[in-house]
């Protein structure tokens, strides 16, 4: 081989003889550079794991979401329109991360599949189910704003529902706060949290098919909500049927009597007074509905 002396230092010649990349000493193409950049960040994410560890994992994750973010769309407090998504998706996965540290979960065979599409339904139903129990009990408020608005003749006042984004009766909106801050005050939605958590030991994934008869005793308990309407709305409503009965004899008996001067104004003052006598006893009542609710979600959907 030829060399060079420059200062003493011999050098072998650049040539055909010295080159190792196969591309007589000259740098790869652009493509081909790419390519093998590539190829090593594969290597790399193969000796890391992804594709043997972290993938299943991922899937699995997912899996668990479905149902407790199921729940959460339509549980009262956690479904409330004023909540962001981000929020709801962040607690969803600390939950799910949860679930994932302390229950044994395989995850699908394949994503792609119809068993795992039927597993993802299933998931699903069981978190709506749970949901929609705790909803149904939260309804009872509004129909009993329904029955006292009406009878005080406050009806037509309307406001915006915070929960929901509709337009719902102010009394209403008022008994749905008091329903909600009990509801936070007697840690309801860690209660609920809880129950999804232990879902997993009663209704495993893959086998938390909800059967005719737990859909039929979810559905028997909308009953329930108007019932508990009735029942809260009992304290102000007897009275304020008890001032129609004397609003209406009077009538009888003077005819030339201006009710809607008479009448409005002592609905008004007697509906707004009996609310501020009968309020406690409304609100231990109110407390009665959270723990049927959260009593009803555990019998009903988990047996």
């Amino acid at each position: 081989m030829a060399t060079l002396s420059v200062h003493g230092v011999h050098r072998p010649r650049r040539g055909k003889a010295a080159s190792s990349n196969g591309f007589g000493g000259a740098d790869p193409p652009a493509g081909l550079a790419r390519v093998a950049r590539r190829m090593r960040a594969l290597a790399g994410c193969a000796m890391l794991g992804f594709g043997l560890a972290i993938e299943p994992q991922v899937w699995t994750l997912v899996f668990i979401m479905v149902r407790i973010g199921a729940a959460f769309v339509v549980a009262p407090v956690f479904g409330a329109v004023s909540i962001p998504l981000t929020v709801r998706v962040s607690a969803t996965a600390a939950i799910a991360f949860l679930v994932l540290g302390t229950h044994h979960i395989a995850p699908p065979g394949q994503i792609f599949a119809v068993a795992t599409i039927l597993a993802v339904i299933a998931e699903a139903l069981v978190g709506l189910a749970i949901g929609f129990v705790l909803q149904t009990a939260f309804a009872a408020p509004l129909i009993a704003s329904e029955l006292i608005g009406s009878s005080m003749g406050i009806g037509f006042a309307n406001t915006i529902d915070p929960q929901n984004g509709r337009s719902t009766p102010a009394l209403g909106q008022f008994f749905t706060i008091m329903l909600t801050l009990l509801f936070l005050s007697v840690d309801g939605h860690l209660v609920l949290v809880d129950m999804l958590v232990k879902s997993y030991d009663t209704l495993p994934p893959g086998a938390a098919w909800l059967d005719a008869g737990h859909l039929k005793n979810v559905a028997l308990f909308g009953s329930y909500t108007f019932a508990a309407g009735l029942l809260l709305a009992l304290p102000v409503g007897f009275l304020l049927l008890c001032l129609n009965l004397v609003v209406g004899m009077m009538s009888r008996a003077a005819p030339s009597l201006n009710l809607f001067a008479v009448g409005l104004p002592a609905s008004l003052a007697v509906g707004v007074i009996a609310l501020a006598i009968a309020f406690p006893a409304m609100g231990d009542y109110m407390l009665v509905i959270i723990r049927e609710a959260l009593g009803a979600a555990d019998r009903l959907v988990l047996g």
